[in-house]
């Protein structure tokens, strides 16, 4: 079993940066997630995506992003444990929580901070028999590498941000590009379907309307998509690759069968804690809600900031914390490691007394 002060259920950038925000409080944290790698939303769904309403950071990508927070909280040294979703989790006779992993952990913790975006999350996935064997090789439901699709004839599916992203991101470097859409309407962002369109008026790309209905393959990797038009006909695509970005499947998952006040399959939270309707459990980020919740990252940053603060009262009730900067405090400094406790001890410690003599 772990014992820890607190544990930490998300690890993207709002459960990072609450890590930070508890560290300054001289609290320590687990990290549980149910993927693979840290990152969230940031690095599931747009990694190379530019994020512009970071505070003092004109632009990054969502990668950039999370490497950025993971830098910051290293100080604190959090455990990461990746590929873990919790499964039960229970209040003791003590007022501590025992928390279960599909992994086996076993967690002794004093506070728990639901920081799950979403929740648990998959991609809306192509109902086709010839699909599953293609998936990870020949047919994906994101993009890791770019550099993939380097001269490769591709079909792109899906009527929204991330498909009409890539699309012009991989136009520059595959050597065709095709979207596909039931529809000539989509629901991404107005200047990226401009500028698609105008690179099918150019001749650079193509969009075919209609919906995928088969795959041919050859030598076990994808040859063509079949697409039945909006005039009935099917129409053979040939490909090499296949993208498709239909959204995901957003749910609580474990999480909503643990007692807590929901809303709308969101948790609600005091705006002024972030406590949510059980003593010790706290939500931040997109997964939480309260009158004038916005679904930003820096809101959810807020959110993590008061949280601390929060946990804080929870583990050491009748303890004032007083606000302190890390530009001027000692203590918050050495914790970041940008102080020398050692040399701060020295300049402390008073001058020796010298006897006065005759």
């Amino acid at each position: 079993m772990i014992s820890c002060d607190t544990v930490i259920i998300g690890a993207g950038p709002v459960g990072l940066f609450q890590v930070f925000e508890l560290g300054l409080l001289g609290l320590g944290a687990q990290v549980i997630d149910s993927v693979p790698q840290a990152g969230g939303q940031c690095i599931e769904l747009y990694p190379d995506k530019p994020i512009y309403d970071i505070p003092a950071v004109p632009t990054c990508s969502g990668r950039e992003l999370i490497e950025r927070l993971q830098q910051q909280i290293r100080p604190f040294a959090p455990q990461f444990h990746l590929g873990h979703t919790v499964t039960t989790l229970e209040r003791m006779q003590d007022g501590r929580f025992r928390l279960q992993t599909s992994g086996g952990l076993v967690f002794d913790a004093g506070a728990v901070v639901i920081a799950g975006g979403l929740g648990a999350f998959a991609p809306r996935t192509l109902n086709l028999p010839e699909a599953a064997p293609l998936v990870g090789r020949t047919l994906h439901y994101k993009v890791t590498r770019p550099a993939l699709f380097d001269d490769q004839d591709i079909v792109i599916a899906g009527g929204g941000d991330a498909a009409l992203d890539w699309a012009l991101e991989l136009v520059e470097r595959a050597r065709s590009v095709v979207l596909v859409h039931r529809s000539s309407s989509f629901r991404a962002a107005p200047a990226s379907v401009a500028r698609m369109q105008a690179l099918c008026d150019e001749g650079r790309m193509q969009f075919c309307e209609g919906d995928i209905v088969g795959l041919e393959t050859a030598n076990d990797a994808l040859a063509q998509v079949r697409v039945r038009t909006r005039s009935g006909m099917v129409q053979r695509i040939e490909a090499s690759h296949l993208l498709v970005f239909w959204g995901l499947h957003p749910a609580l998952g474990p999480i909503a069968e643990w007692g807590l006040a929901l809303e709308r399959q969101q948790l609600v939270v005091d705006p002024a804690t972030f406590r949510t309707s059980v003593p010790g459990i706290f939500a931040v980020g997109d997964i939480n809600t309260y009158p004038g919740k916005k679904k930003l990252i820096l809101s959810g940053f807020h959110e993590s900031a008061l949280c601390a603060f929060a946990v804080h009262a929870h583990l050491h009730p009748g303890d004032k914390v007083n606000l302190q900067y890390t530009t001027t405090s000692p203590a918050l400094q050495r914790r970041l490691g940008v102080r020398d406790a050692e040399r701060d001890a020295v300049v402390a410690e008073p001058p020796p007394r010298v006897a006065a003599t005759a």
